[in-house]
């Protein structure tokens, strides 16, 4: 190649541009745009992530985002988080530590639930339990004031005031308990977005729904031979037995699963001894005290277990034989269908709930628990010296019911009837602490009244009692009770209809 060839080689690429100076330059200039891009990319990635982090703080997207379409109704993640909060404070108020026995970590609260298990379901997490019972929840509430406003429905400022009374001082307790605000705790407790104007309204929806429902409820009646009918189609599924029943188990020899067939049989010879002592000792009158001294002549042993249940409960073994024509007193030796030992029967009574409830109102005075929690004879005393002043307050002046029900929402601590002056209607027996249940069922009558003790697991203390007369008749109260379930049940699986709830995308800054 000549001289003058190649220099015009090497003129036409540096023209075109393919010199390997050239190539080079334009190789690092390509390198650089592209850094440059992908640091103005990453840049921008930055800036959308603390604009979503400021956002999520400042809980904008809590409150202008739908996270569930409820009919017409679009709830925001806000909104539904306090449902889904108040479902989760809900269990921890009802079960307290023994929350995790059904395996609830409650040590993070509300906002930690997203990773736990569940043991309620086949496989989800706790998060996912409590947003379907949120939804659930929400859907009814939507129904139902919806339902409400169709029929006219509305809150008296009355009941408004009593749906807000919780409210009262609310700023002050958030402050004590170090939040700057209430609304910093209903978001700590329930959920990111939950203030106090979510919570206060929802408090109105929840006693509106519940006004409604009652309405609903209330519109089906029965007659007296609609519910008898149904109580006798139980065939006495309901009816109350009281029996006397006494295990003797076959020993398990160490290391084995089940009793011997010696075992068995040495466990039947015991329960029939016990059956004969019972029957030889007819010189007792009593016959819980004759069977526990033939118990105790065979075995050494005092306990004995008195049972008070429904037709529908009875263990397989024996309620044939208790629901057959028997005696107070009857006896029998029935072999274990699971194969363990021989239980020993005696029959006390059958109460088919043919008699009248009883209505009364009543004045709770609680005796004062000291520091171990325990109620001592002086706060005892204290309580009844109490009662006795509030009897003799009523005794001093016009003896009317409605004076009684005025004094009961004056004095009373029964917070489930000092409301509505402590009447309780349709009392049956059994369902009263024991002192309770014998006024109610000593024959008094209307404008009777006196002072009974009371104790149970929740407190102790002292009854003003006013009987006001006989209720409905038992059986058909349990009658009506299922009945009236049945319907309205069926009535809100078709009120729920058209408000199946539906998730968004928003859905996952719930919990």
């Amino acid at each position: 190649m000549s001289a003058s060839t190649d220099k015009k080689l090497r003129q036409a690429a540096r023209a075109a541009g393919t010199d390997k100076k050239t190539i080079a330059a334009q190789e690092a200039a390509k390198k650089a745009a592209k850094n440059k891009r992908n640091w103005t990319i990453g840049t921008i990635l930055v800036a959308l992530l603390i604009a979503a982090i400021l956002l999520l703080d400042s809980g904008i997207l809590y409150k202008s985002t739908t996270a569930l379409k409820v009919g017409d109704y679009n709830l925001s993640p806000a909104e539904l988080n306090y449902y889904y909060g108040n479902e989760y404070v809900n269990m921890v108020n009802s079960y307290g530590n023994y929350a995790s026995v059904l395996g609830l970590d409650t040590s993070n609260g509300v906002n930690g639930l997203r990773n736990q298990t569940c043991s309620m379901l086949e496989n989800g997490t706790w998060r996912d339990y409590f947003l379907n019972l949120a939804e659930q929840d929400a859907a009814q509430v939507k129904a139902l004031t919806d339902y409400a406003a169709e029929q006219g429905i509305t809150l008296t400022e009355e009941e408004i005031a009593n749906a807000e009374a919780s409210f009262e001082g609310i700023d002050d307790y958030a402050k004590a308990q170090g939040y700057r605000s209430a609304d910093a705790l209903f978001a700590m407790n329930y959920g990111k977005g939950v203030t106090l104007k979510i919570v206060k309204q929802a408090s109105r929806d929840s006693a509106l729904a519940s006004k409604a429902y009652n309405h609903a409820s209330d519109t089906f009646t029965y007659t007296d031979e609609e519910l008898e009918q149904y109580y006798a189609d139980l065939n006495g599924a309901q009816d109350l037995y009281s029996f006397l029943v006494y295990d003797v188990k076959g020993a398990v020899e160490e290391g084995a699963e089940t009793a011997t067939e010696t075992a068995l049989i040495e466990a039947k010879a015991t329960a029939d001894a016990i059956s004969m002592a019972y029957q030889d000792g007819d010189d007792i009158e009593d016959i819980t005290e004759r069977f526990e001294v033939a118990v105790e002549s065979q075995t050494g042993n005092l306990p004995t277990s008195r049972s008070n249940v429904t037709g529908s409960s009875l263990n397989a073994d024996y309620s044939a034989w208790l629901q057959g024509s028997r005696e107070a007193g009857d006896v029998t030796v029935v072999p274990d269908s699971d194969g363990t030992g021989t239980s020993v029967v005696v029959f006390l009574s059958h109460n088919d709930n043919h008699y009248k409830t009883a209505n009364v109102r009543h004045i709770l005075v609680r005796a004062e628990q000291d520091a171990d929690g325990n109620y001592t004879d002086e706060a005892k005393a204290a309580a009844k010296a109490k009662a006795e002043e509030i009897l003799a307050e009523y005794e001093a002046g016009e003896k009317t019911e409605e004076r009684f029900a005025a004094l009961a929402e004056q004095y009373s601590e029964d917070t489930g009837s000092n409301q509505n002056g402590g009447l309780y209607e349709n009392v049956a027996k059994g369902q009263m602490v024991p002192e309770f249940d014998a006024f109610c069922f000593e024959g008094h009558k209307s404008g009777d009244t006196g002072i009974v003790y009371g104790e149970s697991s929740g407190y102790a203390g002292y009854h003003v009692m006013y009987y006001v007369g006989e209720g409905d008749l038992y059986s058909n109260v349990i009658a009506e009770n299922a009945m009236r379930s049945d319907d309205v049940s069926a009535w809100m699986t078709d009120l729920m209809l058209p408000y199946n709830p539906t998730e968004t995308f928003w859905t996952r800054l719930v919990g």
